[in-house]
Parts: structure tokens; C-alpha cells; sequence
């Protein structure tokens, strides 16, 4: 029984259920994320997830309650929100994490297409209809937003933590931004678990470092003819069995011929040259 119902494209056909390799077996997967990537994006989820409900506790009053030691929530917050950045930074030696920041730097004209188009995720033949790259243009978006929101946040929150230096209007002004910037990235964040729960396909790829290739299809049909297919356990084993065959026939060849005399020459005729 199929963990979840398989929804219908376009034409009204029903897209076969694209669950992971346990529930479709000889499913085809494609690396999307390596370990670097997915480290980067784990690091800082974590810390914006602190700083996020740290900020709560701090602002929301009937949250500021339940609460006694608000000073190590501060003390918590403050350093969460300037670590921000350091996996980001160090994310740059990774040339793959380069190259997707190359790729979501980037609006290409199907990107437009794809905010303007209500059908934007139809499927036709088990495709996409638009010729989506690794990133569609949402996910663009979220990233410009979160880059943009973190520097924002370290200006106004070194600011608010070291206020000697800064004028009255400017510790004002830095407030009211980063209170407000707060409650944005809470609903953009909220926005975004929520798309990434309901979304399958795309958890496993950061989860995992891979996704299925019908998946990619749909989702992202301009980057999945050219993405590598991933090396999982089950294809490495098989290289392994290829590999150990060859050997295995060579070394039958190589037993059949005198000590000293390539193998090529033993398996020629008497009288050949």
C-alpha cells in the first residue's frame, strides 16, 4: 500500500507513487547535496531555530513567563545570532556549495515564468513543464531573503548588544527593525518547514544527499538529465561484484600461460607469429 496518494498531472493521469527505494524498488537516484552542503544547512537551521525561539521566549510576553532564567535565554541568543554566518563562510572551501551559490544567484527566464504561471508544477509525461534547473525560483527567493535577513539581523543585533557607541535614534531604529525582521523570518521559516514537510522528494535530497529521478523529473526537469547519479551502497556493491569478475577472468587467463609469456600470446594458435 502506497505511504501517500499518488496525485494527478495535467491530463488528468495519475503520476505512479514515488516513494523512496523501500517502497519503489530499482528506483533511479541522483546526488543533489553532498555531505558539505547538507552540514552548512544543518549547522545554521540549527542556530536560526535558536535564535528563533529564544527570540519568542524574549518577546512574546505569555511566552516571557514560563521562563525564569531570561538572561541565559539572552546570553544564548546573542551568540547563536553572530555564529550565523562562520558555517556559511566556511561553506565557501566547498566547491560544490560554491557552484549551488552560483546556481541560486542566478534568475533565469523560465524562473520568471515559473512565479507568474499557476500551473507552475504540472507534469507532462512525467515531466515538469518548465525546465526548472536545481533550484526553482521560490527556493531562489528564500535564499536571497535568509541571506539578506542575516546580515540585517548582525548589524541591528550588534547594535542592541554593544549600544555605548550608537546614537539614541540609531539603538531606536535598530529595535524596531529587528523586531519586526523577527517576526518576517518567523513566518518565512514556518513557511518554509511547512513546504519542506509536505514535500517528500526535496527532505530526503537534504536529509540524505539524494533524491529519486522521477522526482527530479518532475520537480526540477532541467537539471536532471545532466545531475550525477549517486553512489549508493547497492551500486557500489555491484561495481564490486564487475570488478571481482574481471579479476577472477583474468586470472583464469593469466593461469593458462607459461611463466613469463603474456597472457594475449597464450591464447593464440601454434603457428601464429
Amino acid at each position: 500500500m502506497p505511504l501517500h496518494e499518488p496525485t494527478p498531472d495535467d491530463t488528468g493521469r495519475r503520476e505512479p507513487d514515488q516513494g523512496d527505494a523501500r517502497v519503489r524498488p530499482g528506483a533511479v537516484w541522483l546526488a543533489r547535496f553532498t555531505r558539505a552542503e547538507r552540514s552548512i544547512h544543518h549547522v545554521t537551521a540549527l542556530l536560526m531555530l535558536v535564535c528563533l525561539v529564544t527570540a519568542a521566549f524574549l518577546y512574546f510576553p505569555f511566552l516571557a513567563t514560563m521562563v525564569g532564567r531570561r538572561e541565559l535565554l539572552k546570553t544564548v541568543h546573542v551568540w547563536c545570532g553572530f555564529a550565523l554566518p562562520v558555517p556559511i563562510v566556511l561553506g565557501l572551501l566547498s566547491r560544490a556549495f560554491r557552484a549551488d551559490l552560483r546556481r541560486l544567484n542566478r534568475f533565469a527566464p523560465h524562473d520568471w515564468e515559473w512565479l507568474r504561471r499557476g500551473d507552475r508544477r504540472a507534469v507532462r509525461a512525467g515531466r515538469g513543464v518548465l525546465p526548472v534547473g536545481k533550484f526553482n525560483a521560490g527556493q531562489k527567493l528564500n535564499a536571497a531573503f535568509t541571506a539578506g535577513a542575516i546580515l540585517v539581523m548582525l548589524g541591528t543585533g550588534e547594535v542592541l548588544t554593544f549600544p555605548g557607541p550608537w546614537p539614541d535614534r540609531w539603538r531606536t531604529g535598530a529595535t524596531f527593525v529587528h523586531d519586526w525582521l523577527f517576526l518576517l523570518i518567523l513566518a518565512v521559516t514556518i513557511g518554509h518547514l511547512w513546504e519542506a514537510l509536505r514535500d517528500r522528494g526535496a527532505l530526503t535530497g537534504m536529509l540524505t544527499g539524494r533524491v529519486d529521478r522521477e522526482w527530479a523529473a518532475r520537480h526540477h526537469a532541467g537539471w536532471v538529465d545532466v545531475a550525477p547519479q549517486a553512489r549508493t551502497a547497492q551500486a557500489r556493491a555491484s561495481q564490486a561484484r564487475t570488478a571481482q569478475v574481471q579479476v577472477s577472468d583474468d586470472s583464469q587467463e593469466t593461469a593458462g600461460a607459461s611463466p613469463g609469456e603474456d597472457p594475449e600470446f597464450a591464447k593464440r594458435r601454434p603457428g601464429m607469429s
